[in-house]
């Protein structure tokens, strides 16, 4: 025995479990099907083809070795001379003893199986039509097992004739069936088969008990002897029933005599015993015990292997029969002839449960107490339903799916199904009834019966599992009764209804009252369906009404909120899950995405899963196929088909994920389609919607076909074309496999093919029907979905091999299930398998879209939705790569054209020096597009994101060229400015030094010295001001007046107090006039008003002037080349030729004078600050009275240094370090804004992710202000807003920061300048010492080090006599001495005021972030004025928003009224109403809102009835605000839902976190 364990690696029982959970698992055994196999493979082989009914798993062998022995035999080939009498007797092969016995090979997995995975194998067993283990020695400790618990899942039916010979149906549990019970058993050896015989009684063409003939049996086996094992003959009520009732039938292994217990035990229990012995011998040491069972009076045949009689009776009720030399049929007929007549006879029956009241074996329920506690726990549930009415059960003890469950389905399908005018009021009317409904719901009492369920369900795993399971067992035992005896009195019924249907008029009244009570019979049997799932139902609706009030139910054992994970922990048990309730039609999608979140948080947000679905004609074998492939027990009330979608998890083992991208197949089983509800009504919606729902959750769809011919569910597969039809507009990509069950010669190719060839014919033809009713183009099948006929069309065998109820499953059948189940896997292989989040959003779209009928409009992909922005979060930091790189790069080569080190710049120059930051971006985007979760979904984006970041690479540099180049153009035309400037400073330099010579004789006399210095000083400042004027301040608006008043003479003085700012002026109207095009001429006309399309067109142009301005502002450098009166020249230019080009368009209206004057002035209005502030600069930096007064200390310093003979090396070092100052200060100012915005973008919540991440972060801030005028500001110019918004963003940032972060980074940034100035000193000392250079060589050098950091050359010198500079090494010192001065100097300035002040416009954190978050698209809804998110200006395809807006805040009212639209875009779209476009008077429908062209069929508006707390809260918030801004009222149509009021604020800015 330990032998055979060691051969089949089972050597420790304990450690070595064989579990229930772990040969469930797809793994590398499942998917072979190849014999022979190793030995210690054929445990796991033999499991699996008996999981799969296969029953040749029992002839399961090793013995093909002696085969290969056989093949790899040398022979010599010469002829003659061989003797036959030495080679025969000396040739040698395997020893038939060593083999494996395949009933060894059973029982061992027996023994080492837990009792989950025993009660699977008797349950298969049994379904194989095999012998079950009734009595079974323990090999380790000898006692002898009873296992009970192996066969309470086991029901056997059979048919009965009585005495009017009606037949008659039972089915029952075998464990409590009463039935005769023959017993066979021998003593000492016989030469007959003693199982054989018993088979010929049951099934003469099936091995029911294996023997010594069946293959790969042998003398060998280990474990057989002393097993009984148990058999049921089932008659099908024909006259060729063997027997006429059920008998049972068990079969002793071994001789008697050396298992007594067992032999006593049975021969007590039996009806008929039945003994095998070669001969009646006195001597023989049993003859005492066969004396004793032939006086007693129960019937006894007794089989003589050594005796040739015929069947003889040798008193009442016994009978001898002689075996020798007859035939196999004889002998049987005689065998059952004596049977027949000793049952007859004898009244005894045999119910097997009694087996376990001999107290001398152990019963498997009792010994182990999980098992026994798990009983006793649900036999405490089911007490509860003792006495109860089955009809009433569910109504009494489950009153949470009924009446309101169906009532809220009905009331949420209306909600998604609008009729009527007053849209927004019955949306809340039917969200008001839900919320009643859902209420009522969390007051109904929670039955005992539920209260117990889930104080057990908390209880240890394994007493949990065999609770279910028991659970499952007694429920099905409680209701299969009453359920049998409603299908009776339902078929009898409509057999009547149909007699009656033909022969009289439908209108009879006989027939209408036997109709109705068809109908009431149909309503018990619903009623009386009552199953673990129905119990789960009902959990699921106690979560959801709780989850729907908030609140937890008072009698609830445990919070509600962890209901779901109960859920999810049985389904990781294997445990099947209702995903849609059959008896309302509905998907609790609120309660099934709890329990996939559960899922989520037990197996990890990175477990895959493949969905596989079925569908099919009722009662076709679709979750018979399902069960038979993955060993799965769907969850079928006893006596029902399945009802509804269950889904169920078949978990995929480590060696097998990898080759299968999955962790679970995801298995999803249905009802059926075309199946009449049971009163005969049709419901092909649900049939079209059930399969809609299956085809688009799943990645593989099995498309069940009951027959060889396709033509009889021609309209079934019309729906399944539709369905994937439907799939692939939505973009989800699911593929089929046709499976045709009952086929009856799967091996005849041509019919096959012929077959294949008119299924593809039957698709084609279905495509083309389905196309016309979903508006598609396809053709035939392969349009729609990638489809192989070869491949892709499987034909099954018959399931049974044979008639039932005896009949075995069809071996051939359980192949086609394996080899299905390879090309499941290998579809498997080929894709990526669905995230669990990807599927509880898959399956809550799905659900959606149907409820809004229809589908391909309403499908919203939430899944992509957030996976796509995942990618514009990345594609922000990309883009922000680039940008900061370039600043970055922008600047060190400013620095260089300022210094004049370059004087062209090339965009590959620019390329190159991206080179190295373009390639990270590159590399970050390669690895998330295939590295991430994600990736097979992402992967449908990858070119266009490729392609918009090479686009923006190439938009940075071409702008970046544009702007280096203007600096350059600049840079030559200020060449006149600066020179004067330098000329100036070197000037004074030099007229400071002559003094101080002139004055080394007065060295001590500091005052002296300062006296004559303030005289020399105001005389040259004096001098330099009548030389070179100063520069004035300026007046833009001034400017801007006189231009315009000297082109427009109607522009008078009062006109600019009255002129209104153009930029958020809401109607134009006033601003034109009207043109009225006759034969002869155009004339105006001024009776009219724009239409809301005009004013839309207008405000857009006005603000592409204002966007275009803000550019020529920037390009400018107004800072560098200050300001004169030919800007507003230039600007008035711009937007004269904008608007003329605007009025040579189609458009009926010409502007007056005035929308032209205070168009230009606003602009100027609104530039005045920028140019005021950058002329400011340019003043500071280039008016000699300015700069050279703030220069005045410097000069003295050096002065005073000329004065006591100080060395040229030291003067010159002085000055080097007085000349850095400025570029040094600018540096710094740039360098900090830089990083700065690189940390705001990081570390600012409203600025750290893309643009509607910052869009939330402004809804938030208008809420927080509740300022109506930036409202409607941010409504009708988002852009403005945004910028504003991030100016504010960034200008808090920075106070509130400064110290922390700002001052940090400042000093940072001066001591790295510091030491990059006195490192370039140093080099440049090397360099003059190693070249024996001059101070021409080292100022060369020193410069060329720092022109990419600062703005300063040699030309910054050139009027600084410097030749007798010889001491290099002092020069360097003087530097280092000099240097932290001016650094300390700079560092003092540092403060909140100074630090936006001394920055250049252009290169501010806010606006180099305006630059990043507003180049994006800024399209709005045509209806209710939300911005499209796309990160793309001009992008593909169409404009779209996570959620929109109230349509009255854009002004919209009802058609011919004065009242506000309540509507919101995505429920008006659902509804049937009609809107008028504003350019129109025709009516188009709310439905086909793309029909009416122009902005309305650019965008995507998916109907949607969420709650959108937001807008709602600020329509009641500013209602009187916006009626006076429109002048209108949100009255009568427009009536504001009283709902709509019980938001508060923070419910308003809580929701943007869910929504966006």
């Amino acid at each position: 025995m330990n032998n055979l364990f060691h051969k089949l690696c089972l050597e420790d029982r304990h450690t070595n479990k064989l579990r229930a959970s772990d040969v469930l698992q797809i793994n590398k055994h499942s998917l072979q099907s190849n014999e022979p196999c190793p030995e210690e493979e054929l445990i796991q082989t033999f499991i699996q083809k008996l999981l799969m009914m296969n029953y040749r798993t029992r002839y399961i062998s090793a013995e093909k070795i002696n085969e290969d022995h056989l093949q790899q035999t040398n022979f010599d080939s010469t002829e003659g001379g061989s003797d036959i009498f030495n080679e025969m007797s000396s040739a040698k092969g395997t020893n038939k003893s060593e083999l494996i016995h395949p009933m060894d090979v059973q029982m061992a997995a027996f023994h080492h199986a837990d009792g989950f995975l025993k009660q699977l194998m008797v349950t298969k067993l049994s379904q194989c039509q095999f012998a079950l283990p009734l009595l079974v020695p323990d090999p380790f400790t000898q006692q002898t097992d009873f296992p009970l618990w192996t066969f309470r899942q086991i029901n056997k039916s059979w048919k009965i004739r009585n005495t009017n010979n009606e037949t008659i149906s039972q089915t029952q549990p075998i464990y409590k069936a009463q039935t005769p019970m023959v017993f066979f058993f021998r003593f000492d050896s016989v030469s007959s088969s003693k199982s054989q015989l018993m088979n010929s009684l049951i099934n003469d063409k099936h091995n029911t008990f294996f023997h010594r003939n069946c293959p790969g049996s042998s003398r060998s086996r280990v474990l057989m002897d002393g097993v009984v094992e148990i058999a049921w003959f089932c008659p099908s009520g024909k006259n060729t029933d063997t027997f006429t009732d059920c008998v049972a039938f068990c079969n002793l292994h071994g001789d008697a005599g050396d298992h007594e217990k067992q032999w006593r035990i049975l021969t007590e229990m039996a009806s008929v015993n039945v003994l095998l012995l070669p001969q009646l011998d006195r001597n023989d040491k049993h003859a005492t015990t066969i004396q004793k069972l032939y006086s007693d009076s129960k019937p006894l045949i007794c089989l003589f292997t050594e005796d040739e009689s015929t069947v003889i009776p040798t008193k009442k009720g016994k009978y001898k029969i002689g075996l020798k030399d007859r035939n196999q049929a004889d002998i049987s007929k005689d065998l059952r002839g004596a049977i027949i007549k000793c049952l007859l006879e004898s009244s005894s029956t045999f119910r097997l449960e009694d087996v376990s009241k001999h107290s001398d074996i152990r019963v498997d329920m009792e010994e182990d107490e999980d098992c026994r506690k798990g009983r006793e726990a649900a036999q405490q549930m089911i007490s509860l339903l003792q006495k109860e009415n089955l009809t009433e059960i569910k109504e009494s003890f489950l009153p949470h799916q009924g009446k309101l469950w169906h009532q809220w389905s009905q009331k949420n399908k209306e909600l998604h199904r609008l009729r009527g005018d007053e849209l927004e009021i019955e949306i809340s009317r039917k969200q008001t009834e839900m919320k009643k409904i859902r209420q009522q719901q969390h007051e109904s009492d929670i039955s005992e019966f539920i209260k117990v369920f889930i104080r057990i369900m908390n209880l240890d795993v394994t007493i949990k599992l065999y609770f279910i399971k028991w659970l499952r067992i007694l429920m099905d035992e409680n209701t299969s009764s009453d359920l049998y005896s409603l299908h009776q009195n339902y078929n009898d019924k409509w057999s009547t209804v149909l007699k009656l249907k033909e022969g009289s008029d439908e209108k009879d009244s006989q027939l209408k009252a036997e109709e109705t009570e068809l109908e009431r019979i149909s309503e018990d049997l619903q009623g009386a369906a009552f199953g673990l799932e129905h119990i789960m139902r009902e959990i699921g609706q106690i979560y959801e009404s709780c989850s729907s009030v908030k609140e937890n139910k008072k009698d609830l054992p445990v919070h509600f909120s962890s209901l779901p994970s109960l859920a999810a922990e049985m389904m990781i048990s294997g445990f099947p899950l209702e995903l849609m309730d059959g008896d309302a039609a509905h998907v609790p999608v609120v309660w099934i995405s709890a329990v996939l979140d559960q899922l989520i948080q037990k197996l990890g947000d990175q477990t895959r899963v493949f969905v596989l679905s079925v569908l099919g004609l009722q009662s076709s074998g679709k979750s018979t196929m399902l069960n038979a492939m993955f060993g799965l027990q769907f969850a079928v009330s006893a006596g029902r088909c399945t009802r509804g979608a269950f889904m169920q998890l078949v978990k995929v083992s480590e060696e097998m994920k990898t080759q299968m991208n999955c962790d679970y197949i995801l298995v999803v089983d249905t009802e059926g389609l075309r199946a009449l509800e049971l009163a005969g009504r049709s419901t092909r919606d649900h049939d079209n919607e059930l399969a809609t729902f299956v085809v688009g959750v799943a990645n593989l769809t099995l498309i069940n076909i009951f027959g060889e011919n396709p033509s009889e569910m021609q309209d079934i597969l019309q729906i399944i074309v539709q369905a994937f039809m439907r799939m692939r507009k939505v973009r989800l990509k699911p593929s089929c496999v046709f499976v045709h069950q009952n086929v009856s010669d799967v091996t005849a190719g041509e019919r096959n093919m012929e077959g294949r060839r008119q299924l593809q014919e039957t698709l084609d033809n279905m495509t083309k029907l389905a196309a016309e009713a979903e508006d598609s183009n396809a053709e035939c099948f392969s349009d729609v979905i990638k489809f192989d006929v070869q491949n892709d069309v499987k034909y099954f065998a018959q399931l049974w091999e044979g008639s039932p109820p005896m009949a075995p499953p069809n071996p051939n059948y359980c192949e086609n299930i394996q080899e299905l189940k390879v090309t499941i896997m290998s579809h498997a292989s080929k894709v990526q398998g669905m995230r669990l989040t990807g599927l509880k959003d898959n399956i809550k779209d799905l659900w959606e879209a149907l409820l809004n009928e229809r589908f391909i409009f309403s499908f919203r992909n939430s899944l992509e939705i957030s996976i796509y922005r995942k990618l514009e979060t990345e594609y922000s930091k990309w883009s922000w790569s680039l940008r900061s790189a370039m600043m970055e790069i922008e600047s060190k080569l400013h620095n260089k054209i300022e210094n004049e080190a370059i004087d062209e710049i090339e965009k590959t120059d620019l390329h190159n020096e991206l080179k190295e930051t373009s390639e990270q971006v590159e590399k970050s985007m390669s690895d998330f597009f295939e590295k991430d979760p994600d990736a097979d979904i992402l992967i449908q984006w990858k070119t266009s994101f490729e392609i918009k970041i090479q686009e923006i690479q190439e938009n940075i540099v071409k702008e970046t060229k544009r702007k280096l180049n203007d600096i350059l153009q600049q840079r030559d035309m200020k060449k006149k400015i600066d020179a004067q400037r330098t000329q100036h400073e070197n000037t004074l330099y030099e007229k400071s030094k002559e003094l101080a010579l002139n004055l080394k004789d007065k060295t001590n006399d500091e005052e002296t010295l300062k006296k004559e210095f303030e005289l020399f000083w105001e005389q040259s400042v004096k001098k330099i001001i009548k030389e070179t004027p100063p520069i004035k301040s300026i007046d833009v608006l001034k400017d801007a007046k006189v231009l315009l008043s000297d082109v427009y003479k109607s522009a008078s003085l009062g006109h600019w107090s009255d002129s209104r700012d153009i930029s958020i002026e809401q109607n134009f109207s006033e601003y034109v006039i009207f043109t009225k095009t006759t034969s002869s001429a155009v004339a105006d006309v001024t009776d009219q008003s724009l239409s809301s399309e005009d004013e839309t067109q207008i405000r857009a142009l006005v603000l592409g002037i204002v966007e275009e301005t803000e550019r020529t502002i920037l390009s400018s450098n107004i800072s560098k080349m200050g300001y004169n009166n030919s800007y507003i020249q230039q600007l008035t230019s711009d937007i004269k030729t904008r608007v003329t080009k605007y009025q040579e368009g189609a458009v009926k209206y010409k502007f007056k004078n005035e929308f032209f004057i205070d168009l230009v002035y606003s602009m100027c209005k609104r530039a005045n600050n920028k140019i005021t502030e950058q002329h400011r600069l340019f003043r500071e930096a280039n008016d000699p009275v300015i700069y050279i007064e703030k220069k005045k200390e410097e000069y003295y310093s050096i002065f005073q240094k000329y004065c006591h003979s100080a060395t040229s090396a030291v003067i010159f070092g002085e000055i080097i370090c007085q000349k850095l100052k400025e570029p040094i200060e600018e540096s710094v100012y740039k360098k900090t804004a830089r990083d700065l915005a690189d940390e705001i973008k990081t570390d600012c919540a409203s600025l750290n992710g893309n643009r509607s991440n910052l869009e939330k972060h402004i809804l938030k801030t208008l809420a927080e202000e509740e300022d109506f005028k930036k409202c409607i500001n941010y409504i009708h110019y988002p852009r403005g807003h945004f910028k504003s918004f991030i100016r504010d963003e960034v200008s808090r940032y920075i106070s509130d920061k400064f110290s922390s972060s700002v001052l940090p980074k400042m000093e940072e940034n001066i001591k790295l300048l510091q030491q990059k100035i006195m490192n370039a000193a140093h080099q440049s000392t090397e360099h003059v010492q190693v070249n024996s250079g001059d101070v021409g060589l080292w100022l060369k050098s020193f410069t060329q080090q720092l022109s990419d950091q600062l703005i300063f050359s040699e030309k910054d010198l050139s009027g600084v006599k410097h030749d007798d500079v010889d001491d290099f090494t002092l020069l360097e010192d003087v530097i280092r001495q000099e240097l932290p001065a001016v650094m300390s100097d700079i560092s003092s300035r540092f403060n909140t005021d100074t630090f936006p002040v001394k920055l250049d416009y252009k290169f501010r954190p806010d606006e180099l972030l305006i630059d990043h978050f507003c180049q994006c698209c800024w399209v709005q809804c045509p209806f209710c004025k939300a911005i499209c998110t796309n990160t793309m200006e001009d992008h593909e395809g169409d404009h779209s928003v996570p959620f929109h807006r109230v349509i009255g805040i854009n002004g919209w009212s009802y058609e011919g009224t004065s009242n506000l639209c309540t509507d919101i875009c995505t429920s008006a779209v659902a509804s049937d109403n009609y809107f008028y476009p504003k350019h129109s008077d025709d009516a188009y429908p709310c439905r086909e809102y793309r029909t009416a062209g122009g902005v309305y069929e650019k965008w995507s508006i998916t109907p949607d009835l969420s709650e959108l707390p937001y807008w709602k809260w600020f329509v009641c918030r500013f209602q009187k605000d916006l009626e006076k801004h429109y002048s209108n009222t949100f009255e009568g149509k427009g009536m504001i839902p009283d709902e709509w009021r019980k938001y508060s604020k923070q419910d308003a800015t809580e929701s943007l976190d869910k929504y966006i």
